[in-house]
């Protein structure tokens, strides 16, 4: 507490009892016990009272938005990153897309269905090449499409929020007007 080590403790044991003398240091340390004692409770009382003050006005609430806004982590949920992340990896890398996927791992090549040559036209180069590009150009508008559809998503939760927090905002300012007796403060319409 004071930083006081053993030789400064035998110190003043020493001049305490010279001073006071051994037939009152007794008393004097156990009045100095109560008198420690009684400040200790009233610390522990005064810290009670204190936390009780800040749970009732919502410090916690605020301290525990103040660290996830910190974190970034209101602003992920609020415009759904996490779910676009999610998407992403599902949809695989934007090099891949219009291309069918590949053969597993395990199975033989050689078992797979060869077409017949006389049931199908032969395809030109170049006509398969434009194919898997609109192949390619089809699979890139979808996806930009669905990447629209989780913006505008993403734009309704955050405005969603941010109306939720306008409104708890002024639910707390209405009840701390109340307890402090003044009155809400008017709209500036209505001062006029």
């Amino acid at each position: 507490m004071f930083d006081l080590g053993w030789t400064e403790l035998l110190i003043i044991g020493v001049v305490a009892l010279i001073v006071v003398g051994p037939k009152d240091l007794p008393k004097m340390f156990r009045t100095l016990g109560q008198f420690t004692a009684k400040a200790r409770n009233m610390a522990r009382e005064f810290q009670r009272a204190m936390d009780a003050a800040a749970d009732e006005s919502g410090v916690k609430d605020i301290a525990r938005e103040l660290r996830d806004t910190a974190s970034g982590k209101d602003v992920k949920d609020a415009m759904g990153l996490d779910d676009l992340d999610r998407d992403m990896r599902k949809m695989g890398r934007p090099d891949q897309w219009g291309k069918s996927p590949s053969p597993k791992p395990g199975k033989n090549a050689s078992t797979k269905a060869k077409p017949d040559p006389a049931a199908a036209p032969p395809v030109d180069e170049d006509e398969a090449a434009v194919q898997a590009d609109d192949r390619s150009q089809a699979a890139r508008a979808a996806h930009e499409a669905a990447m629209d559809e989780e913006r505008r998503k993403r734009a309704e939760r955050a405005a969603e929020a941010r109306a939720r927090a306008a409104e708890i905002r002024a639910r707390r300012e209405a009840e701390k007007a109340a307890a402090s007796g003044t009155p809400p403060a008017a709209a500036p319409d209505a001062e006029r």
